[in-house]
């Protein structure tokens, strides 16, 4: 289990992280989502141990991810930014690799397998998405305790993300790893996380079960004979508002059941649910904030 409490992270004058809690439970794929700037991948650095907290504490199975070197080595980092030696291959860093992780030599070849890459190829003379294949084949080489993934899908063809997906959910059915998963593709994240954390200013806003949460968070759709305002439904938690003619569009938060009951206690002529997706739960958080 990874457990983050008060974290904070300075640059100089500016504070990137504030106050900042997390718990990521073992077998678990959490989406590290928030606008550019929030902190996303500074966090992700400080949970690898890159970064020394400046105040707090990050723990992986109650050992420091930064001071501890034995836990350091149970740790991937896939950062958004890949670097590789000059002249460096495949076959040469799986040296490295070999003599600094718990390797495993058959999961290797099955990922580079998988990846379909060339163990003897010049790595500065890939694409930005097979630099991205190298190094998630490394990281998943290694049976992670807490794999971090910075951007993880930024660069990958439609069948590398397929392929990356497998291998991922196979590595949680058969390990007790857990993972943190940033990307601007919410869609992609939604597709493979069970967990969320919102980053808002250093700080998470908001978090917990990706599922419960959706379900919790609505968007209705009325007609009245009669006109209403933002103001008749103040006891609900409305985070968006519009009105079309008599058509009114709300998102609640809220016991889909009892909300519906209050609406319908305002005698709608019309009123449709659906189901919003984790890009709009986003937004609809984010604007609630502001």
């Amino acid at each position: 289990m990874l457990k983050i409490e008060h974290l904070s992270k300075n640059f100089g004058k500016k504070e990137v992280l504030k106050d900042l809690n997390l718990t990521v439970n073992d077998k678990s794929i959490v989406g590290l989502v928030g606008i550019n700037g929030a902190g996303k991948s500074t966090l992700l650095r400080s949970i690898a141990g890159v970064y020394e907290p400046e105040m707090g504490s990050i723990m992986l199975d109650e050992k420091s991810t930064y001071h501890d070197m034995e836990t350091k080595k149970k740790i991937a980092f896939v950062s958004d930014e890949a670097y590789f030696p000059i002249g460096s291959t495949i076959e040469s860093l799986k040296l490295f690799y070999e003599s600094m992780y718990n390797f495993d030599p058959d999961a290797f070849t099955k990922y580079l397998d998988m990846f379909e890459l060339s163990p003897k190829a010049s790595i500065s003379t890939f694409s930005k998405g097979m630099k991205r294949r190298v190094s998630l084949l490394f990281a998943l080489s290694i049976h992670p305790k807490l794999l971090l993934l910075d951007e993880a899908y930024d660069g990958l063809e439609p069948l590398a993300r397929l392929h990356f997906k497998q291998a991922l959910t196979g590595l949680l059915e058969d390990e007790e790893v857990s993972v943190v998963i940033s990307s601007h593709s919410l869609k992609e994240l939604e597709d493979i996380c069970d967990s969320f954390a919102m980053l808002e200013n250093g700080s998470i806003m908001r978090g917990g079960d990706l599922a419960e949460s959706k379900e919790n968070i609505n968007k209705y759709q009325l007609a009245f004979t009669d006109e209403h305002t933002k103001e008749d439904f103040r006891d609900l938690d409305v985070l968006q508002f519009e009105k079309e003619g008599q058509v009114y569009k709300l998102v609640i938060r809220g016991d889909m059941e009892t909300v519906e009951a209050k609406l319908r206690e305002m005698n709608p002529m019309l009123l449709n649910i659906l189901p919003i997706n984790f890009e709009e739960l986003f937004i609809y958080e984010l604007d609630k904030k502001h």
